[in-house]
């Protein structure tokens, strides 16, 4: 959903990915050559069949280690790269030549939280790191066209994106960390946090007067949003 472009990003650069692993902790993947994760159901069988082989980086992943000092951030080797991960970065890099790195979501921490792990990690950005945050600013399965005619989009996703989207480009965060305020309309939006917070880690990694722009836009099955959001278009 969100993406820093680093200027001079080269295949010798890293990717620094905020998927879809939640867990009750902080982990990083620091494996070497990451398994390829199906973590869904119910979908086409060549779904199950795509590997994403991209390299680990163990010396980024201890960095991203260093730069949450104190917090506790376990260095994982038993997981890989999940959907939220290869699903993305196979149309971004289909070579899979880029080293990869997973970061876990802690679904018992509060939205501040995650914003504040992204200002943290904000450094990484000069370092020629690649940060992407993927999942969707409106995601609501319940009221998703499963199988049929794909409708228009819901007012209340219509609505909640474009306040989103004037509250990123006027550089307003806190409402949107904050979004169970924003009432009904934040609330059929953002059902469940998962997908939402990787945003706010992008977010977080915003220097003054860097620009925000929205390169994909559409929603998919009426309750879907596929908004894209960059951040610092041209960072040197």
């Amino acid at each position: 959903m969100g993406a820093h472009r680093p200027g001079g990003q080269t295949a010798e650069g890293d990717s620094f990915h905020l998927g879809s692993l939640v867990r009750a902790r902080t982990g990083v993947t620091i494996g070497t050559a990451p398994k390829t994760i199906h973590d869904f159901g119910g979908f086409p069988r060549e779904l199950y069949q795509v590997q994403y082989p991209a390299p680990g980086d163990p010396e980024l992943a201890r960095r991203v280690q260093h730069l949450l000092a104190p917090l506790p951030v376990t260095l994982d080797l038993s997981w890989g790269l999940d959907h939220g991960t290869w699903s993305v970065l196979r149309h971004v890099y289909p070579e899979a030549d880029i080293p990869v790195v997973q970061l876990s979501i802690d679904e018992s921490k509060p939205a501040a939280f995650h914003f504040e792990i992204g200002q943290r990690l904000a450094p990484l950005r000069d370092e020629g790191v690649l940060i992407v945050g993927s999942g969707n600013l409106v995601h609501n399965l319940h009221a998703y066209a499963w199988g049929r005619h794909t409708p228009e989009p819901f007012d209340w996703a219509v609505r909640f994106e474009g306040l989103a989207k004037e509250m990123m480009l006027a550089g307003e965060y806190l409402p949107l960390i904050e979004y169970e305020r924003l009432g009904d309309d934040a609330l059929l939006s953002v059902p469940t946090p998962e997908h939402f917070l990787p945003l706010l880690y992008v977010l977080a990694t915003r220097q003054a007067g860097e620009s925000t722009t929205f390169p994909v836009h559409g929603v998919d099955g009426g309750s879907i949003s596929m908004l894209a959001v960059e951040i610092g278009a041209g960072h040197k």
